[in-house]
């Protein structure tokens, strides 16, 4: 039992490892694809993204999690022909569920380019197509592998993927620009060139994956167990689809939120006389310069707290309640560290961010400012969102989350409406409602976690101590920036020296403050370095 248990948080390290890198990888190529673009063709790109999320979360996005979940239960009882059935049937789920996603995409982009009132949003459409069928198919393998217990391959597909996508992507966008830079559909064949890197990632991994599946075929698929007795198709596919629908709605709520934005805002804002490019431009903005910066610390921080989820799954299941609340703890603790400072060092440190990373889109440079510094305590309020979700989920609470997302869905639709009809705050009221969606989610979760799970939230560690210690760090790294700024003149230097500051002070208060104990800190990758520097 000590060996399983050690094996199965390996594994959830080794896929949250993996997680951390992939979205660092993905954020990074982003910034000189991005420059590259200029606003309109981040705004096509990014609608493009938003349309495809969709068709990825009906079509294949739930399949890893279907396939594992079928296959370990089979695997642990040894039916292996069951397995092999199971393995097949998610197949020609994955073929036909892809195919309608390509066909819909491909032969619809020019009908949605029309309702998004967005002029060469067809063309990167058209190039995420076969993407969809690939990654289906590829959602397959991984929950096959994943199912067996080895994350190792799910990993490193999506590293290479990550990799390929983002040499691929920045390469194809200069060469595009380079070729039709003077043409009136620039910024579409930019766009084009970023999504192309996309289908060329998911191909090289769906490659990788399925030749890993070759060289172990004979170990995973040639096993019998005479006393097996045989599940119908029938009642396969229904425990597939049992397990798929509650996952592809709660992330279609997440997605769709995102891409009702997007036409919600192409629509309502031409009743303030705003041109087609304007309105594409703004969503760049907000999409690209934004979204990009809020979404990495809440990546980061939520694929570390993934590696702690499967040791709080095999508490619950010994029936351990006392460890089950001291994890949900630490997990929840974690997340916050990481939440709060990203957010305040976003926010006041928003100016210099968009001038080093994006310094060639200046035209609506100072409204990427006003959004980051607005709007980066989004960031606390998706990473504790995305955790709670998934702490329900683990105790079988499958339908709340997915409930209070559509709650708080309804509330961001009506309240954008609003905003945008009776209001000139423009891309402002996006940013307002995109962090009140994961606000009420947060409450609402955290409510039936207290209710549903027992759980006794520890208030004072696990927000106040981080937000005191956040707010302190963020006041340090903005004296320094604005007090050395006038000294050295230069940006960059300027930055460093302030973020490295508010680093420094912000360690120095946690381990002050003593956010985390001994126990947890031992606990954390590095923390034993960390309570000796504490002693």
């Amino acid at each position: 039992m000590a060996e399983k248990k050690k094996n199965i948080l390996l594994q959830g390290g080794i896929l949250a490892g993996a997680g951390i890198i992939t979205k660092i990888i993905g954020f990074t190529y982003r910034i000189p694809m991005g420059n590259m673009m200029g606003d309109k063709g981040n705004g096509l790109y990014s609608v493009a993204f938003g349309i495809y999320g969709i068709a990825l979360t009906i079509s294949s996005y739930s399949l890893p999690l279907a396939v594992s979940k079928m296959v370990s239960a089979r695997v642990a009882k040894a039916e292996y022909q069951n397995m092999r059935r199971v393995l097949v049937s998610a197949l020609v789920y994955a073929l036909i569920a892809g195919m309608i996603a390509m066909n819909v995409l491909y032969f619809g982009a020019g009908i949605l380019e029309g309702l998004y009132r967005k002029p060469g949003l067809a063309r990167p459409l058209r190039v995420l197509a076969p993407t969809t069928f690939i990654v289906a198919l590829l959602g397959v393998f991984r929950g096959y592998f994943q199912g067996h217990g080895d994350m190792v391959p799910t990993s490193v597909s999506q590293i290479m993927e990550q990799i390929v996508n983002a040499a691929i992507s920045v390469f194809a966008t200069w060469q595009f620009m380079h070729m039709y830079g003077e043409s009136e559909d620039a910024s579409s064949y930019a766009a084009a060139g970023g999504t192309l890197g996309t289908l060329a990632g998911a191909a090289t991994a769906l490659l990788f994956i399925m030749y890993l599946f070759g060289m172990t075929r004979q170990r995973y698929m040639n096993k019998v167990n005479p006393g097996e007795r045989l599940e119908s198709g029938s009642s396969i596919y229904k425990a597939l689809f049992l397990t798929i629908i509650p996952v592809i709605l709660s992330q279609t709520i997440y997605q769709i939120g995102y891409t009702i934005d997007d036409l919600m805002f192409g629509k309502l804002m031409a009743l303030h006389k705003y041109e087609i490019d304007v309105v594409t431009s703004l969503q760049g903005v907000y999409n690209t310069q934004y979204n990009q910066l809020v979404n990495l610390p809440v990546a980061i921080a939520t694929a570390m707290a993934a590696s702690t989820l499967p040791s709080i799954g095999l508490s619950r299941m010994q029936n351990d309640t006392k460890a089950v609340n001291q994890k949900i703890t630490q997990v929840i603790k974690v997340n916050m560290v990481i939440a709060f400072p990203s957010a305040i060092g976003l926010s006041v440190l928003a100016e210099p961010i968009m001038k080093m990373m994006f310094p060639r889109l200046v035209t609506y440079q100072q409204q990427a400012i006003m959004l980051l510094t607005v709007g980066s305590s989004a960031v606390i309020f998706y990473a504790l969102s995305t955790l709670t979700t998934s702490i329900l989920q683990g105790h079988n609470y499958m339908r709340l989350p997915v409930i209070h997302s559509a709650v708080s869905l309804g509330v961001h639709v009506i309240l954008l409406g609003i905003l945008l009809v009776l209001t000139d705050l423009n891309v402002y009221a996006l940013v307002i409602c995109n962090v009140l969606f994961p606000l009420i989610v947060s409450i609402l979760n955290c409510i039936a976690i207290t209710r549903k799970v027992g759980y006794q939230w520890e208030l004072v560690n696990t927000f106040l101590k981080p937000l005191l210690a956040s707010v302190a760090m963020g006041m340090v790294a903005y004296v320094m920036y604005h007090v050395f700024f006038d000294a050295f003149k230069n940006v960059y230097i300027v930055s460093c020296l302030a973020i490295g500051a508010a680093i420094i002070v912000y360690a120095v208060l946690i381990l002050q403050l003593r956010c985390f104990d001994e126990d947890e800190l031992r606990s954390i990758p590095g923390g034993r370095v960390l309570v000796r520097l504490m002693r």
